[in-house]
């Protein structure tokens, strides 16, 4: 078994408190990612995991073991980071079983490890090679072979993809999800991007200023949001706000006050939300809709964005179903259900 838990768990360095309490369990062969803004406290966090940093409180417990004072090569992890960080001089090969060598494994052994994990990666080929023949995307993959070679309890990345282009990174995420489903082992990633997040996580625990602000599946995030920051963080093109003001059980908008919207939740007259709708559920036909100019028109091929606002309001995105007519300067309809919106109160909490 290689879950995790931990209780109470804070860092702090010097007077400042960058992980402020974190409670969280991880099921084993689970792939959580740890995903938040800059400086929310993530990679802090999984480098307490890894045992680089220390813990200042709290519990951390790796296969039922208490692993705070746990030297990081008894923890039975491995971790790939945003750096490759090969030795030139080597080989892929050599790279992938220098760790072993180390260790002091026998020779066939380390053979038998550096080829299962080629073939897992599709290295095979490249195993003679040095690193400065690899283009970024294979010395991802060597770094990762190089964990892999190592037979860990429980892999930690840290923005493993972050140095590579678009497109190496979409190629690079599908890897990483096979190598979960093969490998069927404990899996804790970081990232940044939420689209990362998305695909390839069975659970996601949101960071913000180092506490943890949800945990959910993908979908759940999505569709449930406790907050204002999840709803605009998870999402892309993110969630649009509107503020606006309870009256006769429905919400006047603010920046569209002829739009007296029906509420999804019961609530006082004169209450002050933010109300909260995807761009996607904007349609060419609805129960309620929104008077907007056409500011900017973002086309995707199969889709298509309309950047848009009303007469004072904030700038809406609005999916407008791969409409190609539309222009800069458009009038635009944006009908929307108003079962679908999400309403939020003055301090950000989701209100259900």
């Amino acid at each position: 078994m290689s879950g995790l838990k931990l209780r109470g768990v804070r860092k702090s360095f010097g007077a400042v408190e960058v992980i402020k309490g974190v409670d969280l369990d991880i099921g084993d062969k689970e792939f959580v990612v740890f995903v938040g803004p800059s400086g929310c406290g993530k990679s802090t966090l999984l480098r307490m995991i890894a045992g680089l940093e220390t813990i200042t409180a709290g519990e951390l417990e790796i296969g039922g073991e208490r692993m705070n004072d746990v030297d990081p090569s008894r923890r039975g992890i491995a971790m790939v980071f945003q750096s490759y960080a090969l030795y030139p001089h080597m080989t892929v090969r050599d790279n992938m079983g220098f760790a072993l060598r180390f260790a002091g494994a026998p020779k066939p052994e380390i053979e038998r490890r550096v080829a299962e994990a080629a073939r897992i990666l599709e290295l095979e080929p490249l195993l003679g090679r040095y690193p400065k023949e690899l283009s970024g995307g294979q010395r991802q993959r060597v770094a990762i072979g190089r964990a892999i070679v190592r037979q860990p309890d429980v892999f930690l990345f840290d923005e493993p993809l972050s140095n590579l282009d678009a497109e190496l990174r979409v190629h690079m995420r599908i890897e990483i999800a096979r190598l979960h489903q093969e490998l069927k082992t404990t899996i804790i990633y970081v990232t940044h991007d939420q689209v990362e997040a998305m695909t390839l996580a069975d659970r996601i625990v949101v960071l913000r200023d180092g506490t943890i602000e949800q945990v959910g599946t993908p979908l759940e995030l999505y569709d449930d949001p406790d907050n204002l920051f999840v709803a605009g963080f998870i999402g892309s093109p993110r969630m649009n706000f509107l503020k606006g003001t309870v009256e006769n059980g429905a919400i006047r908008l603010t920046d569209y006050p002829a739009n007296l919207v029906p509420s999804p939740v019961k609530l006082s007259d004169g209450t002050p939300v933010t109300v909260g709708i995807r761009p996607e559920h904007f349609r060419r036909e609805g129960p309620a809709a929104l008077d907007v100019t056409v500011e900017l028109i973002e086309h995707l091929g199969g889709e298509t964005y309309a950047y848009a606002r009303g007469s004072a309001g904030e700038l809406l995105t609005i999916a407008t179903d791969n409409d190609r007519q539309l222009a800069s300067g458009d009038s635009y309809r944006a009908h929307f259900d108003p079962a679908q919106l999400l309403v939020f109160s003055e301090a950000g909490r989701r209100l259900r």
